[in-house]
């Protein structure tokens, strides 16, 4: 994967992400198949900071109903960014 844009899709606004974020620790959604060499990269230009470590997860879709029809939300991945001691991305701080 060569564009940082379609390894980091989004950031993931939540409770749960800003809870982190007092650990220097930011949440992302990003593409299935992206490793943690392409994620680092990625976030190390998008928001000039210097990366410590990242841990991924894959997040499986839920089924939801309503009324008779069912359905399923889709399936991602998630990376959590620890960022250098000192380094803040001012855009995700709450």
């Amino acid at each position: 994967m060569n564009n940082n844009d379609a390894v980091i899709l989004s950031p993931i606004v939540t409770e749960k992400g800003f809870s982190v974020a007092a650990q220097n620790k930011y949440v992302f959604r990003v593409h299935p198949k992206a490793n943690k060499i392409e994620i680092r990269k990625a976030v190390e230009e998008l928001y000039q900071v210097k990366v410590v470590s990242i841990n991924t997860l894959k997040v499986r879709g839920k089924e939801r109903r309503t009324g008779h029809t069912k359905g399923r939300t889709s399936s991602h991945k998630k990376a959590y960014v620890t960022l250098k001691e000192g380094s803040q991305i001012e855009e995700l701080k709450a």
